[in-house]
């Protein structure tokens, strides 16, 4: 997507062939800032530390954060370190594992001598397959918006987001955003209601960045005022993304999004999850398995900001010094709440059936 016209991907190897690039999504949306990273180190704390976020950019990074390991130690024992200081770095989104799987498989094969180039095709692959695969989303999507737009005559179709489920959560294009995309492209009028998105604010801090510089009509609105919006008819349509979907369609997504679904089933509004493959986790059919990570208090507690009077960056406190915070990261959403899967393939229902119907090479009995 475009960044003050140009062009740009989430992350992307180097001219230098030794480090890898990403966008520092924690200095967003005050400063656009490409950092380097150099190690498997920082590849890991890239990913803990939420300066890449997102299923399919968390996937991408792992890939690369594997080719930078094997550039320092393409060893049985450095493949085997590699993946598993990745894979703790965060527990819900299963692109991780999907990734390190995919490099392992690569890699293990063949001889140390040879695992350095293999790794950084390989990653080159993972990160170009989510290009195709966001835009294929895109692609199936659009016919979701298109028809609101015929029944609304023209008028803009207003669609309500939560958290960051953009381009800058996947290599490119975005999961619940690709259709969006893909609509203004066609010419198809379209009104995003942004949700703030406590405690993180990646509604507030990055999809709204994305809407102002792809030039989409957008609002930012405080995570409780959906309800408001839905009771009013002032939302068509819910879509949403996800860190990992059950092969029976309940889905984990950031905190908040079940209330989201609650609220849109009791005002008719359909609601829809946009997801590449990957983010299904084939091995689980209850979401209530999917283990919810929980984040540092202190993203409860303190809000992160450029100040109004020196136009510096500062971290505030927002509530007493004594008080003590919990920080789930995610919630599940059930599947009889989900109008629709958005995929790469189409979009189905969120079920066994609806998803076996798309991926009978990859679904469970």
């Amino acid at each position: 997507m475009l960044v003050d016209g140009v062009p740009y991907r989430t992350i992307w190897p180097a001219e230098d062939g030794r480090t890898v690039r990403i966008i520092e999504q924690r200095r967003l949306p005050h400063e656009f800032v490409v950092a380097d990273l150099a190690s498997l180190g920082d590849a890991a704390v890239a990913i803990r530390d939420m300066a890449v976020r997102g299923a399919p950019l968390i996937g991408a990074t792992a890939a690369w954060g594997m080719a930078l390991a094997m550039a320092a130690d393409p060893s049985d024992a450095g493949l085997g370190a590699a993946r598993e200081t990745l894979a703790r770095t965060r527990p819900t989104a299963v692109n991780l594992r999907w990734a390190l799987d995919a490099m392992r498989a690569t890699l293990a094969p063949l001889p140390p001598g040879e695992r350095r180039e293999a790794a950084r095709a390989k990653a080159a692959e993972i990160a170009d397959e989510d290009v195709a695969i966001n835009r294929a989303i895109g692609d199936a999507g659009l016919g979701v918006l298109a028809d609101i737009a015929r029944r609304k005559s023209g008028r803009p179709v207003n669609v309500l987001t939560h958290c960051n489920a953009g381009w800058l959560a996947t290599v490119d294009w975005g999961t619940a955003t690709a259709p969006i995309y893909r609509a203004i492209e066609e010419g198809i009028e379209v009104h995003v209601w942004v949700d703030e998105t406590r405690p993180r604010n990646q509604g507030a801090a990055l999809t709204a960045w994305e809407m102002a510089r792809h030039g989409v009509p957008h609002h930012l609105i405080v995570d409780n005022a959906g309800g408001h919006l839905m009771q009013r008819g002032e939302v068509d349509v819910v879509i949403v993304g996800t860190d990992r979907t059950t092969a029976r369609g309940d889905v984990a997504n950031k905190i908040g999004t079940y209330l989201k679904a609650l609220a849109a089933r009791d005002n008719g509004v359909p609601f829809y999850v946009a997801l590449p493959s990957p983010t299904i986790d084939w091995t689980l059919t209850d979401g209530f398995a999917i283990p919810i990570e929980e984040r540092d208090a202190s993203e409860v507690t303190h809000v992160w900001g450029r100040t109004e009077a020196g136009g510096g960056l500062d971290r505030v406190r927002v509530c007493p010094e004594e008080t003590p915070a919990a920080n789930p990261a995610f919630d599940v959403t059930p599947a009889r709440l989900v109008t629709g899967l958005i995929t790469e393939r189409g979009v189905c229902a969120a079920t066994a059936d609806g998803l076996a119907g798309l991926f009978p090479d990859r679904a469970v009995a």
